[in-house]
């Protein structure tokens, strides 16, 4: 998937990795970058289109999709981070809200547009998909469903022509992790990680410095070996997700 001359959508674009994201995107030859955010959006080149897109409103999903004719890459980046403990059940509600079925959500809106194209679906994920980091453990269990939910659609998808691809993010210095300690990339680096990832074909992408020193042990992993093995038992109905 070379992003140069292609239609890409990306959602939570306003700030952090979704800003560099479209950046990217620009940068590669991207023919059109529509910019979902739940705010206004300011930038000056005209491939640029902003959509009024939050994950979590089912009629601006809608809206959206109903404008947008042709697309080739979905790039699933919506998210939140809450620190707690697991002792309020909203918290975790409010994270599967967004960071799970919203992703879910836009990708079943947009997949007509995706087997058009024959085109991709990049979910935004984290290493605490793979291990739960504990200071977060209610987005922790957001990313790990995401992550069950990338290889589902996976298997799903790939006798239609639509690939799905996740990135297993370190920690990126954006507002997010702005109160964590830790050695972080930057997001720029981490959004040219996530496309060459996508132009290489990699499933699993690990885009950062962070990240990147787990990407063979998972490739050639149990976990992963057993989930090609269960790729195979795809239901007929697979052709319905929409």
């Amino acid at each position: 998937m070379n992003i140069a001359q292609k239609t890409v959508l990306i959602t939570g674009a306003n700030r952090g990795i979704g800003r560099a994201l479209v950046n990217e995107a620009l940068r590669r030859g991207a023919k059109r970058v529509y910019a979902g955010t739940r705010s206004a959006l300011q930038n000056a080149d005209k491939r640029v289109t902003p959509l009024t897109l939050d994950v979590t409103n089912a009629l601006q999903i809608q809206r959206a999709a109903d404008e947008v004719g042709a697309l080739d890459v979905l790039i699933n980046n919506a998210g939140i981070a809450i620190y707690d403990d697991l002792s309020k059940p909203e918290v975790l509600e409010q994270h599967l809200a967004v960071n799970l079925f919203g992703s879910l959500k836009v990708t079943r809106a947009f997949l007509p547009q995706l087997r058009r194209s024959k085109g991709a679906i990049v979910n935004n994920l984290s290493l605490s998909s793979l291990a739960p980091l504990p200071v977060i453990p209610a987005y922790s269990i957001s990313k790990a469903a995401a992550f069950n939910m990338t290889q589902s659609l996976r298997a799903l998808l790939a006798g239609q022509g639509v690939t799905v691809h996740s990135v297993l993010l370190g920690p990126i210095d954006t507002e997010m992790t702005r109160g964590f300690q830790i050695p972080k990339a930057s997001p720029e680096s981490a959004a040219a990680g996530i496309f060459d990832g996508l132009e290489k074909g990699e499933q699993d992408i690990f885009p950062d410095s962070a990240s990147l020193p787990m990407a063979d042990g998972w490739r050639n992993g149990a976990a992963k070996a057993l989930e090609r093995q269960f790729a195979a038992f795809v239901p007929e109905s697979a052709a319905n997700l929409d």
